[in-house]
């Protein structure tokens, strides 16, 4: 080997968003002037400049090359020790290739930022948004959440309260607000709220949010109630004051023609008139009407015949199995999809987005029945199986899965022993809940509010608490 490096010094420590240099000696100790080509390797070389990127030197001689370190504030920069190397090729022997290595030491930072998703939701009993919790260091951090707010005016149900969030990466955090008391009657209040990302030994990071409370019934209903009661009380009142004097005529009579029968003091029993009863008139019974042997014939003119029977209309097909369909949701009007355009992950999420209707973007779905006659009362099962990745609509693990458990991607089992199977409910308005097998029957359902927002994951969750659990199956040529 024809070349001897130097690195001063070997092991340096740097803090990310800053720079440090090493320099590098080196001497041609060959007998042929050489030109020298550096190049960094390693997970630092992104961050990593060299100045001169070539050197040339005579027989004998020593140059120095200067190594910059910066790298950025980013989850990225891993925190610790890092090593490095320096690849040095001559021009003359590109075979005879040096590599001298050192260590640098990146120093760790925590940064954490957190949000409301959305950050204002809406319902009477209730209120579902989510946590997002992005770790923005180097390092892996631990929080916990809890929630608070002025008045003490709701309860908190928090899932899960305690993350590990691993660098670059995010954590997602359930929150169920429930009013401690609920509003039968007036206008919606808004309950402001907060939600604090507490770490060991740092202030904790708040996040505001706000909870409309809408009222039971609406301000009018409650006031059309008062005012039938008052036209009721009212209308009873004046029937009772001026409530007409109904009298017998016939029994006004037989009181006159007693009168005038009575007996005076002088008058003798034998001259008294007989009074017989007059005997009572009989009324000749009528003989009962017979009923129509023949029921079917028309009337007027007599029957022609026995009546046939009316043919019910042949059944409109059954809605599953369905190939290239769309699940829009009524309440919010946007259909089931995969983040971005392309095909999704294994346990990836599954969303809601403005409906594509058409086959560029992954909101088409088969529903593939696996047991024709499986579900309750004899319903069809099937899976719900995306077009594009071809991995169908999962809860995660196996059997039943609690209400709020989102709904993932994975490979498509189409058994009882998974939670893969779905069954149609069809309401009287002529939309679907869309059914759980496995998870006691729950309804597929968006999360958040009033049909949520846009990019609102789906989820399971009790069809009859939920206001945005009805689905139309669409084709895309129908929509």
């Amino acid at each position: 080997m024809s070349l001897w490096t130097s690195l001063e010094p070997a092991s340096v420590t740097v803090d990310p968003g800053s720079s440090t240099r090493v320099r590098l000696r080196l001497r041609n100790t060959g007998d042929v002037v050489d030109e020298y080509r550096f190049e960094p390797v390693g997970e630092v070389a992104p961050w990593t400049t060299v100045e001169p990127q070539t050197l040339r030197l005579y027989p004998g001689t020593t140059g120095t090359v200067e190594l910059t370190f910066a790298p950025p504030r980013t989850p990225d920069a891993t925190a610790g020790p890092n090593p490095y190397a320096v690849r040095i090729t001559p021009t003359e022997h590109p075979e005879a290739v040096t590599v001298p290595e050192g260590n640098l030491t990146i120093t760790p930072f925590t940064e954490v930022r957190a949000e409301l998703v959305p950050p204002t939701v809406k319902g009477r009993f209730r209120g579902r948004p989510r946590l997002a919790v992005d770790n923005l260091g180097n390092t892996k951090v631990t929080a916990s959440v809890a929630g608070s707010d002025t008045g003490d005016h709701l309860t908190y149900e928090i899932r899960p309260g305690n993350v590990q969030i691993e660098p670059g990466r995010a954590a997602f955090v359930d929150t169920t607000l429930r009013p401690r008391r609920i509003i039968w009657f007036g206008a919606k209040e808004e309950r402001p709220y907060t939600l604090a990302v507490r770490r060991s030994g740092v202030e904790p990071t708040a996040v505001e949010g706000t909870y409309v409370q809408r009222g039971f019934l609406p301000r009018w209903l409650a006031t059309f109630f008062g005012i039938a009661l008052a036209l009721t009380i009212a209308f009873v009142m004046i029937w009772i004051s001026y409530k007409p004097q109904v009298r017998s005529s016939a029994t006004e009579q037989t009181e006159q023609a007693g009168a005038a029968l009575a007996p005076s003091p002088s008058a003798k029993p034998e001259t008294l008139p007989s009074l017989e009863a007059p005997e009572p008139v009989r009324t000749p019974e009528q003989p009962a009407s017979e009923e129509p042997e023949n029921e079917g014939g028309g009337g007027g003119g007599g029957g022609g015949g026995d009546a046939q029977p009316t043919q019910k209309p042949k059944g409109e097909p059954p809605v599953v199995p369905a190939r290239n369909v769309l699940l829009r949701n009524t309440a919010s009007d946007m259909c089931a999809e995969l983040p971005g355009r392309e095909k999704g992950e294994i346990d990836g999420p599954v969303q809601q987005a403005v409906c594509d209707d058409t086959d560029g973007d992954n909101q088409i779905w088969d529903l593939e029945v696996t047991d024709e006659k499986g579900g309750p009362g004899g319903a069809a099962l099937f899976q719900i199986r995306n077009v594009k990745d071809k991995y169908c609509m999962d809860l995660g693990e196996y059997g039943a899965r609690p209400f709020g458990t989102p709904v993932a991607e994975f490979h498509c089992d189409g058994t009882t022993a998974d939670n893969q199977l779905w069954w149609l409910d069809e309401q009287q308005s002529g939309v679907y809940w869309i059914r759980n097998f496995a998870s006691n029957n729950a309804c597929l359902d968006v999360d958040g509010a009033d049909g949520g927002n846009l990019f609102a994951r789906l989820m399971i969750y009790d069809c009859a608490a939920s206001d945005d659990a009805e689905w139309k199956i669409v084709r895309p040529d129908e929509d």
